[in-house]
């Protein structure tokens, strides 16, 4: 039978531990198949990188984005505020929603209930909004 090991970041199990009673934690697992040769010791057991994809992809390979990067938005006259966190692979987890979204306006969207610009209301730690680090990107 298949032995599954699940290794985790530090940072990952102080935010689980630090997680309200009430808060919903999203982790994102990826599978890699070991080769062969694993039962012989030639497999170290360290992952591949999981490739970023969709609209967010180039801002986490320049280092824009990180994975793990929490983005929030707020719509104080709707009475409309949310938290994402920026996936490894790209996505936007969106605390309240029981799937990841490959867009930022689809993500948007999911918390307006209409058709949103994601890249002008999801906004970093430091306050910039997608939008400005695309426009941050196409400098480099």
């Amino acid at each position: 039978m298949p032995t599954v090991s699940l290794h985790f970041d530090s940072s990952l199990v102080a935010r689980l531990a630090a997680a309200g009673p009430d808060e919903t934690v999203h982790i994102t697992l990826s599978v890699d198949v070991a080769p062969d040769n694993a039962h012989d010791g030639g497999f170290s057991g360290e992952g591949r990188a999981v490739a970023p994809q969709g609209p967010l992809a180039e801002l986490l390979l320049k280092g824009l984005l990180k994975a793990g990067d929490t983005l929030s938005f707020q719509q104080p006259r709707a009475g409309r505020e949310a938290v994402a966190t920026v996936a490894a692979d790209g996505r936007l987890i969106v605390e309240g929603k029981a799937v990841p979204f490959t867009s930022p306006s689809k993500a948007a969207s999911a918390v307006t209930g209409t058709a949103s610009n994601g890249w002008a209301l999801w906004r970093t730690a430091a306050g910039q909004t997608l939008d400005a680090l695309r426009t941050q990107l196409q400098q480099l």
